[in-house]
């Protein structure tokens, strides 16, 4: 186990400490700053000159550039301390946003748009995920996808609710750069009081050692942790997992308003609408894992729930037109099933628990992968199959998921210790 060093002992709260529901207030600030343009930047790419397939390729760069950042996370906060990993990422992003807003969207230069966007996808991965491995030490693997639930859910308030509704009203006053200019103040906000709550419960892996030890470990368990065969099956799921999520923002905002025919301000709140049922869903769903188990909620309502919604949040819009109630709907099944996958990240960490560090590096490796593959996804098909081959193409890769999932063998603690107690009962 990895030699951990605290500066107290938490309170807790349903099994939860307490001090991570006082974090999870930067949580939210801070993706409300980097949510804020996601479902019209695109279009506002488009609406500059250039191609959809050109709006999906910055998005891809971007994608690459958050697997790099999602992967360095973990291995960063075991040698450094998420604390410093979480500041690193934050002044990444308002450094690297602030130059693509002036030398990329000021100037329309195609080319600064995808170095300075791609660079500033190292920023948000590394404080998020920095996070989820201050909580994941810190937390009682039992109430683990319970905290999981609660972090998803102030992602979604954030991103989903507060960065998609917000600029809806923005954007008629201050327009899309002003609107973009915004983001700065909410990640700033939410970097200081991040690096002010997680510091009073600071985390220090591995204190014991020096740097260089604390690498050299690192990077042997990184070896040992891609043998476990359950590993690479839990990893793939990962990156089926928001396939739809970051990839159907890169087409949905030219189909529903230049298709379809909504406003962009009915799309943003069919997109924010998503959110918000994800912001339950991910409260509900972390705690019925822990009970019903984790992964029989991810094959049945995960992989198998997303893929259908997904295919109904196409048809049914473009099939019904421009009725506003059908797009909400969608919107709410998709974000029912997609708050569904809340507990792969304790699944990760099940599988290998004497090598936290190492094994959130792989999880987050895959969660930017699935940032990146989604754009991809969409950049290859959309010029041959149109919007029609990306939905199926994503609903596709979840049924696969579904099957690769049933495969995974999990230990989970506490209901795997009650059915042996059940077992040993009935015998």
């Amino acid at each position: 186990m990895d030699t951990i060093v605290y500066n107290n002992k938490p309170k807790t709260w349903m099994g939860i400490p307490k001090i991570i529901f006082a974090a999870l207030i930067a949580i939210f600030i801070f993706m409300t700053g980097d949510g804020i343009e996601q479902a019209f930047l695109s279009k506002n790419i488009v609406d500059l000159g250039f191609s959809g397939s050109q709006a999906s390729l910055v998005f891809t760069v971007y994608g690459v550039m958050v697997v790099i950042g999602s992967w360095l996370a973990a291995i960063l906060s075991d040698v450094y301390g998420p604390r410093k990993v979480m500041a690193l990422g934050t002044s990444i992003w308002l450094v690297f946003h602030i130059l693509f807003l002036v030398f990329g969207l000021g100037m329309e230069n195609y080319g600064m748009m995808i170095l300075m966007y791609g660079i500033r996808g190292l920023g948000y991965p590394l404080f998020l995920y920095g996070f989820l491995v201050w909580v994941t030490y810190i937390t009682d693997k039992a109430r683990l996808a319970t905290a999981i639930g609660w972090f998803w859910a102030m992602f979604s308030v954030g991103m989903g609710v507060i960065g998609t509704y917000l600029p809806s009203f923005t954007i008629p006053h201050i327009g899309f750069m002003g609107t973009l200019w915004m983001s700065v103040i909410w990640i700033f906000i939410g970097g200081v009081i991040a690096f002010y709550i997680v510091g009073k419960r600071n985390v220090k892996p591995n204190a014991d050692k020096t740097i260089k030890e604390r690498y050299k470990k690192v990077m042997k368990d990184v070896g040992i942790v891609y043998k476990n065969p359950d590993i690479i099956k839990v990893f793939i799921v990962r990156i089926i997992n928001q396939l739809s999520l970051f990839g159907l923002v890169v087409i949905f905002p030219v189909l529903f308003t230049d298709t379809i025919g909504f406003t962009m301000q009915q799309w943003l709140w069919t997109w924010g609408t998503m959110h918000i049922t994800c912001i339950v869903g991910d409260v509900v769903w972390g705690i019925v894992a822990d009970r019903i188990g984790w992964k029989r909620q991810v094959m049945l309502f995960g992989c198998i729930g997303c893929g259908v919604t997904t295919l109904l949040f196409y048809y049914l819009p473009v099939l019904s037109g421009d009725v506003f109630a059908i797009a909400i709907l969608c919107a709410v099944l998709f974000g029912i099933t997609q708050s569904a996958f809340v507990p792969i990240f304790a699944i990760f960490t099940a599988l290998e628990p004497n090598h936290i560090g190492a094994t959130l590096s792989s999880h987050n490796l895959a969660a930017g992968l699935s940032n990146f593959v989604a754009p991809a996804l969409a950049t290859i098909f959309l010029p041959i199959f149109n919007e029609v081959g990306v939905v199926w193409a994503f609903a596709i890769c979840y049924f696969i998921g579904a099957i690769i999932t049933y495969f995974i063998k999990v230990h989970q603690p506490g209901i795997d210790e009650n059915k042996g107690s059940i077992a040993t009962i009935q015998k």
